[in-house]
């Protein structure tokens, strides 16, 4: 399987907050954001890890050209204005009939992503597993409704009151959510939340995947909070 990494925003907060760092560039326990994921997706047997960042980051871009990894790496350097524009940049280059995305700043335990992707794996007729936590950790949280075999009913901005669950930002798809993207993309679609909610809509199955936490590093105080929880 193939993984996706969107790197390609300006991590605008962090350096208000002073933040020395580009956000991929960030460290948790002495290894950068980017590297981190980098080395999660190669242990998972990763076949091509694509990554895109934003044309004026060169500090990130430099690392990568850098870098030896133990995966093949597949860089593209293009400012989006917004992470879906990123991701359909990113399935242009997809090859194979799956991939898993995340964004850089997602931050799990390896061994919950371990079984993450073997449920994906062991699960041909689902379109889309998604990753998602009851662990809210997001200024504007995604809420996901589920029936009980934990299909995705519905992606909301607010809680109905039937929602367990957030959006954890790590997505598992195979060609058929790629395609749909595609049209998403054709409809004027334009934000990451709009194109989950079209997979529903297209009557695709759509799964969740609970993690127990899941945190996003958008603020200074993350940095620690992200390094005590791996």
């Amino acid at each position: 399987m193939e993984y996706a990494i969107i790197a390609a925003g300006e991590g605008s907060r962090l350096a208000q907050e002073g933040v020395a760092w580009p956000k991929p560039l960030v460290p948790l326990h002495g290894v950068a954001l980017i590297d981190r994921l980098i080395g999660i997706f190669a242990r998972q047997g990763a076949e091509q890890v694509h990554v895109i960042v934003n044309e004026e980051m060169t500090a990130v871009q430099e690392h990568l050209r850098a870098l030896s990894p133990a995966v093949p790496l597949d860089l593209l350097v293009k400012s989006t204005p917004s992470s879906m524009h990123s991701f359909y940049e990113l399935s242009q280059r997809i090859a194979g009939d799956a991939v898993c995305l995340t964004t850089v700043d997602t931050i799990f335990r390896e061994e919950e992503f371990g079984g993450y992707i073997d449920a994906f794996e062991q699960s041909p007729e689902t379109d889309a597993l998604m990753a998602v936590t009851g662990y809210v950790d997001d200024e504007k949280p995604l809420y996901i409704e589920t029936d009980e075999q934990l299909r995705i009913r519905a992606f909301l901005d607010q809680d109905n009151g039937a929602c367990r669950y957030v959006s954890g930002g790590i997505y598992c798809l195979r060609r058929s959510a790629i395609e749909e993207l595609h049209r998403a993309m054709g409809r004027g679609l334009s934000r990451m939340r709009n194109y989950q909610r079209s997979l529903v809509e297209a009557g695709l199955t759509v799964r969740a995947y609970p993690f127990g936490k899941i945190i996003d590093v958008d603020h200074a105080e993350d940095i620690a909070k992200a390094e005590a929880f791996i």
